[in-house]
């Protein structure tokens, strides 16, 4: 999905949400545990419930590698089950060696055919490189996140800029806003402002609203661009709405809440 069908997305549905399948077994309502593939059963009646509102899926992929075998076939059921207008985000966070984050690029672009994959730039250049080389397909660098150990390194003296700036001004010149997006975090006003006065063009993919203490208006008002240029992340506080039989419809109720909000913004 190139840019221009991205933005066409968040103008039709008036959305910037991106819902998180980050399903995890133990968390899902017991009733479907019964079935014979409770986490796709599960994923697809998520999907069901909250495609009219999302312009995104993210798949954290670490919660379905964490099943083995059976967990990659369930990821890739789910990965087909999105309809294929809703840009569609592996959360790897692979990088590595440049012939070995090739590697990673065909599983998650070729193998797996998601939009989008998650990187970590650590290692550099020639790591990230070979994922910029597939059409229409996106990175998704970390930049700024919202954990607590952000300040181990992130937010360190380098120079005389912070390490997390240092790294955005770097890896912007490695693609363009085409193909690069970045992971921001979502609960830091004024570095949401900052950052976006760095990067003005850029999509930001922005988890920590919600459960982590974010919050749609704050994000809206100080990282959108004239694009939209936020995917805003929602995961916990939507699927797992509810742990009864009426999660799909809690689910769905929480979606169409979140979309309401970011339509207030487009």
């Amino acid at each position: 999905m190139n840019r221009a069908q991205l933005i066409t997305s968040i103008h039709k549905k008036k959305s910037l949400l991106c819902v998180g399948l980050d399903t995890d077994i133990e968390k899902i309502p017991k009733h479907l545990l019964d079935g014979e593939e409770p986490v796709l059963t599960f994923n697809k009646m998520i999907i069901d419930a909250t495609k009219e509102y999302t312009i995104a899926y993210k798949i954290n992929t670490a919660f379905y590698e964490a099943q083995g075998l059976k967990g990659w076939e369930i990821m890739q059921k789910t990965l087909e089950y999105i309809p294929q207008d809703i840009f569609t985000i592996a959360d790897a966070k692979r990088g590595d060696i440049g012939n070995t984050s090739e590697q990673y690029a065909k599983t998650f672009f070729k193998t797996y055919p998601f939009h989008s994959i998650t990187v970590a730039p650590y290692m550099g250049e020639d790591s990230v490189k070979p994922f910029l080389q597939f059409k229409d397909n996106w990175t998704i660098v970390l930049g700024l996140t919202s954990n607590n150990g952000s300040k181990d390194f992130q937010l360190q003296a380098c120079g005389d800029e912070l390490l997390y700036e240092k790294v955005l001004r770097t890896v912007s010149g490695w693609g363009s806003p085409e193909n690069l997006m970045f992971v921001i975090g979502a609960t830091r006003k004024e570095q949401l402002q900052h950052v976006r006065s760095l990067l003005p063009e850029h999509f930001f993919l922005i988890p920590g609203v919600g459960a982590q203490g974010g919050d749609v208006a704050t994000v809206c008002e100080n990282a959108m661009n004239k694009d939209g240029g936020v995917l805003i992340n929602v995961s916990r506080g939507i699927i797992y709405a509810s742990s009864g039989r009426d999660f799909a419809e809690k689910a769905a109720v929480a979606a169409k809440d979140y979309q309401g909000q970011m339509a207030v913004y487009l």
